[in-house]
Formats: C-alpha cells, structure tokens, sequence
C-alpha cells in the first residue's frame, strides 16, 4: 500500500500542536481537568499562529439522510487537524479508532490523540495519519 505524503503546511501545523502540548505539559504537568488542558492548548495554538475550533459537533450522513446526532471533536486545527485531548492514566484503545473514524468522516489526514496525564508527555501524544 502506499501512502501520500503529507504536505508541507500540514507538517508544519503537526509540529506546532507537538510544540503546545509540551509547552501546555511542562508548564501544567498531569493531574488536571481535560477541559483545562484544551483551554490552554488552544491559546498555545493561537500564540503560534493557528487557527482553531473547540467542540466541533460533525453531523452522520447514513442511508443518505443527515444526522445531528454525531460527533464532537475536541480540537479542529486550521481545518487540517483533529486533536483528541484526554486526561485519564490509561489510554483506552478505542480513542484510537475513534480518531480514525473521525478523520475518515470528515475527510482529514492528519489526527492526534494527546494524553496530558502522563509524566512525560511524548509518552502521552500518538500521532495519526491516513
């Protein structure tokens, strides 16, 4: 299988959201309330120049018919990225598949699932990319 590359601005927005939540991580560390840590990383985001949208409800289209009824992404980045933030001590691997699904629902490429309550957050970000 092969795989398109992504391009330069995405690579560029993917460095920028590593770079906020360690700066978010280091300055907060683990123990806090999710919605702390999203309210934090956005303004880390806007420090960098990026735009951002929180709690994005994406409606379901099945059977051709538009639900309202669907997702919330935590974190929309420039139009280009999705950010899952999370705070819990164990990663449950759905939030992974999740991210999948919802990069392949609304027709992104590039998704993060970062989880700040761990000691070192590279051990807390993963990275996603279809």
């Amino acid at each position: 299988m092969k795989f398109e590359k992504l391009s330069e601005k995405e690579e560029e927005i993917a460095q920028k959201i590593v770079d906020s939540a360690y700066t978010v991580h280091k300055k907060l560390g683990p123990g806090l309330l999710e919605k702390v840590y999203e309210v934090c990383f956005c303004h880390e985001l806007s420090k960098r120049g990026l735009q951002y949208q929180r709690q994005i409800e994406i409606p379901i289209v099945y059977d051709d018919i538009k639900f309202d009824e669907g997702l919330r992404l935590d974190v929309l980045v420039e139009d280009l990225a999705i950010c899952e933030l999370k705070a819990r001590d164990e990663i449950n691997p759905v939030w992974q598949a999740q991210i999948l699904s919802h990069l392949q629902l609304t027709k992104k490429r590039l998704g993060f699932l970062i989880n700040f309550n761990v000691t070192l957050i590279k051990d807390g970000i993963r990275r996603l990319v279809l």
